[in-house]
Protein backbone atom coordinates (compact mmCIF):
# COMPACT_ATOMS: atom_id res chain seq x y z
CA UNK A 1 0.00 0.00 0.00
CA UNK A 2 1.12 3.72 -0.73
CA UNK A 3 2.86 5.20 2.17
CA UNK A 4 3.52 8.59 3.79
CA UNK A 5 5.42 9.68 0.66
CA UNK A 6 3.05 8.42 -2.17
CA UNK A 7 0.33 10.00 -0.63
CA UNK A 8 2.02 13.09 -0.06
CA UNK A 9 2.92 13.21 -3.49
CA UNK A 10 -0.75 12.74 -4.44
CA UNK A 11 -1.98 15.12 -1.70
CA UNK A 12 0.25 17.90 -3.11
CA UNK A 13 -0.69 17.50 -6.70
CA UNK A 14 -4.78 17.34 -5.41
CA UNK A 15 -3.84 20.70 -3.63
CA UNK A 16 -2.55 22.23 -6.76
CA UNK A 17 -5.46 21.06 -9.10
CA UNK A 18 -8.57 21.37 -7.06
CA UNK A 19 -8.43 23.84 -4.37
CA UNK A 20 -10.51 26.47 -4.60
CA UNK A 21 -12.86 24.57 -7.46
CA UNK A 22 -16.55 24.12 -7.10
CA UNK A 23 -18.42 20.66 -7.78
CA UNK A 24 -21.26 20.99 -9.94
CA UNK A 25 -21.82 16.98 -10.48
CA UNK A 26 -20.50 13.42 -9.38
CA UNK A 27 -21.08 10.44 -11.10
CA UNK A 28 -20.31 7.12 -9.44
CA UNK A 29 -19.35 4.06 -11.27
CA UNK A 30 -19.25 1.41 -9.09
CA UNK A 31 -21.06 1.20 -5.89
CA UNK A 32 -18.09 -0.44 -3.98
CA UNK A 33 -15.76 2.33 -4.41
CA UNK A 34 -17.66 4.67 -1.54
CA UNK A 35 -18.80 1.39 0.21
CA UNK A 36 -17.52 3.16 3.28
CA UNK A 37 -20.27 6.16 3.15
CA UNK A 38 -22.85 4.56 4.06
CA UNK A 39 -26.41 6.40 3.37
CA UNK A 40 -24.90 5.49 -0.53
CA UNK A 41 -24.78 7.15 -4.21
CA UNK A 42 -27.36 9.54 -3.80
CA UNK A 43 -26.28 10.77 -0.78
CA UNK A 44 -22.65 11.01 -1.80
CA UNK A 45 -23.29 12.67 -4.66
CA UNK A 46 -25.86 15.49 -2.85
CA UNK A 47 -23.53 16.25 -0.38
CA UNK A 48 -20.75 16.85 -2.57
CA UNK A 49 -22.82 19.14 -5.58
CA UNK A 50 -22.16 22.51 -4.96
CA UNK A 51 -19.37 22.61 -2.73
CA UNK A 52 -16.03 24.24 -3.41
CA UNK A 53 -12.85 22.22 -2.21
CA UNK A 54 -10.94 23.70 0.13
CA UNK A 55 -7.63 22.32 0.68
CA UNK A 56 -5.88 19.11 0.52
CA UNK A 57 -4.74 17.59 3.76
CA UNK A 58 -2.85 14.28 4.86
CA UNK A 59 -2.10 12.74 8.35
CA UNK A 60 0.08 9.40 7.73
CA UNK A 61 -0.95 7.41 5.05
CA UNK A 62 -4.39 9.25 5.13
CA UNK A 63 -5.89 11.77 2.93
CA UNK A 64 -8.75 14.30 2.58
CA UNK A 65 -10.15 17.69 0.89
CA UNK A 66 -11.85 20.01 3.31
CA UNK A 67 -15.19 21.47 2.15
CA UNK A 68 -16.60 24.11 1.89
CA UNK A 69 -19.76 22.88 3.77
CA UNK A 70 -17.82 22.15 7.06
CA UNK A 71 -17.30 18.59 5.91
CA UNK A 72 -14.16 16.54 4.05
CA UNK A 73 -14.14 14.23 1.20
CA UNK A 74 -11.94 11.19 2.64
CA UNK A 75 -9.99 9.28 0.24
CA UNK A 76 -8.92 5.43 1.01
CA UNK A 77 -6.28 4.89 -1.83
CA UNK A 78 -6.03 1.04 -0.83
CA UNK A 79 -3.75 -1.33 -3.08
CA UNK A 80 -4.28 0.60 -6.13
CA UNK A 81 -6.66 3.42 -5.55
CA UNK A 82 -5.65 6.63 -7.77
CA UNK A 83 -6.49 10.24 -7.91
CA UNK A 84 -6.51 11.48 -11.42
CA UNK A 85 -7.06 14.97 -12.84
CA UNK A 86 -8.20 14.61 -16.33
CA UNK A 87 -9.06 16.45 -19.28
CA UNK A 88 -12.82 16.69 -19.46
CA UNK A 89 -12.20 14.79 -23.15
CA UNK A 90 -10.21 12.42 -21.99
CA UNK A 91 -11.12 8.95 -22.42
CA UNK A 92 -12.31 6.76 -19.00
CA UNK A 93 -9.66 4.67 -17.29
CA UNK A 94 -10.97 0.75 -17.75
CA UNK A 95 -11.17 1.13 -13.89
CA UNK A 96 -12.88 4.44 -13.62
CA UNK A 97 -15.30 4.36 -10.16
CA UNK A 98 -15.99 8.02 -9.45
CA UNK A 99 -15.75 11.08 -11.52
CA UNK A 100 -15.87 14.94 -10.40
CA UNK A 101 -16.88 17.71 -12.98
CA UNK A 102 -16.28 21.27 -11.42
CA UNK A 103 -17.78 24.63 -12.43
CA UNK A 104 -15.31 26.00 -13.96
CA UNK A 105 -15.13 23.72 -16.91
CA UNK A 106 -11.39 22.31 -16.38
CA UNK A 107 -9.98 19.17 -15.69
CA UNK A 108 -11.88 16.77 -13.47
CA UNK A 109 -10.80 14.23 -10.79
CA UNK A 110 -11.74 10.99 -11.17
CA UNK A 111 -11.11 8.40 -8.85
CA UNK A 112 -9.65 4.96 -10.64
CA UNK A 113 -8.75 2.00 -8.26
CA UNK A 114 -8.39 -1.73 -10.05
CA UNK A 115 -8.14 -3.69 -7.40
CA UNK A 116 -11.66 -2.02 -5.56
CA UNK A 117 -10.02 -1.88 -2.20
CA UNK A 118 -10.23 1.53 -1.60
CA UNK A 119 -12.80 3.82 -1.80
CA UNK A 120 -14.19 7.80 -1.13
CA UNK A 121 -16.29 8.93 1.46
CA UNK A 122 -18.16 12.62 2.75
CA UNK A 123 -16.63 12.52 6.46
CA UNK A 124 -17.46 14.82 9.07
CA UNK A 125 -14.65 16.53 10.51
CA UNK A 126 -13.54 17.02 14.75
CA UNK A 127 -11.44 19.07 16.70
CA UNK A 128 -8.15 16.61 18.19
CA UNK A 129 -5.52 18.88 19.82
CA UNK A 130 -6.89 22.07 18.02
CA UNK A 131 -6.22 20.02 14.46
CA UNK A 132 -9.78 19.01 11.97
CA UNK A 133 -9.80 15.63 11.36
CA UNK A 134 -12.14 13.58 9.68
CA UNK A 135 -13.75 11.11 12.26
CA UNK A 136 -12.29 7.90 10.85
CA UNK A 137 -8.19 9.55 11.50
CA UNK A 138 -8.96 11.02 14.77
CA UNK A 139 -6.99 8.13 16.29
CA UNK A 140 -4.15 8.22 14.50
CA UNK A 141 -1.08 9.46 15.87
CA UNK A 142 1.18 12.70 13.61
CA UNK A 143 3.84 11.55 11.26
CA UNK A 144 7.43 12.46 11.34
CA UNK A 145 6.82 15.22 9.02
CA UNK A 146 3.95 16.88 10.93
CA UNK A 147 5.26 20.01 12.04
CA UNK A 148 3.27 19.13 15.68
CA UNK A 149 5.53 15.99 15.64
CA UNK A 150 7.12 15.35 19.16
CA UNK A 151 9.81 12.80 18.86
CA UNK A 152 10.32 12.40 22.40
CA UNK A 153 6.85 11.04 23.13
CA UNK A 154 6.64 9.52 19.91
CA UNK A 155 9.75 7.45 20.89
CA UNK A 156 8.45 6.99 24.75
CA UNK A 157 4.96 6.08 23.14
CA UNK A 158 7.22 2.97 20.79
CA UNK A 159 9.34 1.71 24.01
CA UNK A 160 6.17 1.26 26.23
CA UNK A 161 4.47 -0.92 23.89
CA UNK A 162 5.29 -4.08 24.39
CA UNK A 163 5.83 -5.66 20.79
CA UNK A 164 8.69 -6.05 18.17
CA UNK A 165 10.48 -3.28 16.98
CA UNK A 166 8.75 -3.46 13.59
CA UNK A 167 5.42 -3.99 14.92
CA UNK A 168 5.56 -0.93 16.92
CA UNK A 169 6.58 1.18 13.72
CA UNK A 170 3.77 0.42 12.02
CA UNK A 171 1.09 0.44 14.60
CA UNK A 172 -0.33 4.39 13.16
CA UNK A 173 -1.74 4.77 16.85
CA UNK A 174 2.03 5.40 17.87
CA UNK A 175 3.58 6.88 14.65
CA UNK A 176 2.12 7.30 11.70
CA UNK A 177 2.91 7.30 8.11
CA UNK A 178 5.35 4.56 8.01
CA UNK A 179 4.93 1.23 6.38
CA UNK A 180 6.62 -1.93 5.23
CA UNK A 181 8.68 -0.39 2.97
CA UNK A 182 10.44 2.47 4.82
CA UNK A 183 10.23 0.32 8.29
CA UNK A 184 12.75 -1.69 6.99
CA UNK A 185 14.77 0.94 5.48
CA UNK A 186 14.68 3.15 8.92
CA UNK A 187 15.84 -0.23 10.58
CA UNK A 188 18.47 -1.15 8.14
CA UNK A 189 19.77 2.48 8.86
CA UNK A 190 19.80 2.28 12.53
CA UNK A 191 21.49 -1.69 12.49
CA UNK A 192 18.62 -3.07 13.92
CA UNK A 193 16.35 -6.01 13.62
CA UNK A 194 12.37 -5.81 12.96
CA UNK A 195 12.18 -8.46 15.88
CA UNK A 196 13.89 -6.33 18.82
CA UNK A 197 11.43 -6.26 21.90
CA UNK A 198 10.61 -2.83 22.36
CA UNK A 199 11.57 -3.29 25.94
CA UNK A 200 15.30 -3.32 24.82
CA UNK A 201 15.29 -0.42 22.82
CA UNK A 202 17.16 2.39 24.07
CA UNK A 203 16.05 6.07 24.12
CA UNK A 204 18.92 6.74 22.04
CA UNK A 205 18.36 3.86 19.61
CA UNK A 206 14.36 4.94 19.25
CA UNK A 207 15.70 8.65 18.40
CA UNK A 208 17.56 7.47 16.12
CA UNK A 209 15.78 4.81 14.63
CA UNK A 210 12.21 7.79 14.01
CA UNK A 211 15.16 9.88 12.43
CA UNK A 212 16.40 7.76 9.43
CA UNK A 213 12.43 7.09 9.27
CA UNK A 214 12.07 10.87 8.65
CA UNK A 215 15.06 11.05 6.51
CA UNK A 216 14.54 8.21 3.77
CA UNK A 217 10.73 9.26 3.68
CA UNK A 218 12.32 12.59 3.31
CA UNK A 219 14.24 11.32 0.92
CA UNK A 220 11.66 9.17 -1.34
CA UNK A 221 9.38 12.08 -1.12
CA UNK A 222 12.29 14.01 -3.37
CA UNK A 223 11.70 11.79 -5.49
CA UNK A 224 8.31 10.90 -6.11
CA UNK A 225 8.18 8.28 -3.71
CA UNK A 226 8.55 4.04 -4.43
CA UNK A 227 6.69 2.74 -7.30
CA UNK A 228 7.07 -0.83 -7.43
CA UNK A 229 3.89 -1.00 -8.77
CA UNK A 230 2.49 0.69 -12.06
CA UNK A 231 -0.52 1.60 -9.66
CA UNK A 232 1.03 3.95 -7.42
CA UNK A 233 1.22 7.53 -9.06
CA UNK A 234 0.45 10.96 -8.66
CA UNK A 235 -2.38 13.15 -9.96
CA UNK A 236 -0.66 13.26 -13.09
CA UNK A 237 0.03 9.10 -13.47
CA UNK A 238 3.39 9.45 -12.87
CA UNK A 239 5.24 7.30 -11.20
CA UNK A 240 8.23 7.42 -8.64
CA UNK A 241 11.89 5.95 -8.34
CA UNK A 242 12.35 6.02 -4.97
CA UNK A 243 12.62 2.19 -5.11
CA UNK A 244 15.78 2.52 -7.59
CA UNK A 245 17.83 3.39 -3.95
CA UNK A 246 16.20 0.99 -1.58
CA UNK A 247 18.78 -0.56 0.60
CA UNK A 248 17.08 -3.88 2.17
CA UNK A 249 13.18 -3.53 1.38
CA UNK A 250 12.98 -6.13 -1.92
CA UNK A 251 16.64 -6.36 -2.18
CA UNK A 252 16.77 -10.22 -1.34
CA UNK A 253 20.02 -12.19 -2.29
CA UNK A 254 21.47 -8.77 -3.60
CA UNK A 255 24.54 -7.34 -1.26
CA UNK A 256 24.43 -4.87 1.22
CA UNK A 257 25.43 -1.62 0.29
CA UNK A 258 27.33 -1.15 3.47
CA UNK A 259 29.22 -5.07 4.36
CA UNK A 260 28.26 -6.69 1.62
CA UNK A 261 26.32 -9.76 2.83
CA UNK A 262 23.23 -10.59 0.72
CA UNK A 263 20.10 -9.31 2.01
CA UNK A 264 17.69 -11.71 3.33
CA UNK A 265 13.45 -11.81 3.48
CA UNK A 266 11.62 -13.16 6.21
CA UNK A 267 7.98 -13.67 6.51
CA UNK A 268 6.26 -10.85 8.39
CA UNK A 269 2.19 -10.27 8.58
CA UNK A 270 1.48 -12.03 5.40
CA UNK A 271 4.06 -9.88 3.51
CA UNK A 272 7.83 -9.93 3.75
CA UNK A 273 10.78 -8.29 5.68
CA UNK A 274 14.06 -7.67 4.28
CA UNK A 275 17.17 -7.25 6.47
CA UNK A 276 21.19 -7.71 6.41
CA UNK A 277 21.79 -11.01 8.59
CA UNK A 278 25.40 -8.91 9.81
CA UNK A 279 24.09 -5.16 9.75
CA UNK A 280 21.21 -6.31 11.65
CA UNK A 281 22.00 -9.40 13.84
CA UNK A 282 18.44 -11.09 15.01
CA UNK A 283 18.69 -10.64 18.98
CA UNK A 284 18.69 -13.72 20.87
CA UNK A 285 15.20 -13.80 22.34
CA UNK A 286 13.48 -13.71 19.17
CA UNK A 287 12.98 -17.81 18.53
CA UNK A 288 10.91 -16.98 15.28
CA UNK A 289 10.28 -14.95 11.91
CA UNK A 290 7.97 -12.11 12.85
CA UNK A 291 4.72 -13.36 10.72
Amino acid sequence: MPELPEVEVVRRGLHEHVAGRTITSVEVLHARAIRRHLPGAADFAVRLTGQRMEAARRRGKYLWVDLSGGDALLAHLGMSGQMLVQPVDAPDEKHLRVRLRFDDGGPELRFVDQRTFGGLMVADLVEVDGTSLPDEVAHIARDPLDPEFDLSAAVRALRRKRTEVKRALLDQTLVSGIGNIYADEALWRTRLHGLRPTAKLTAAQGVELLGHATEVMREALGQGGTSFDALYVNVNGQSGYFDRSLAAYGQEDRPCSRCGTAIVREPFMNRSSYSCPRCQPRPRSAVRPIG
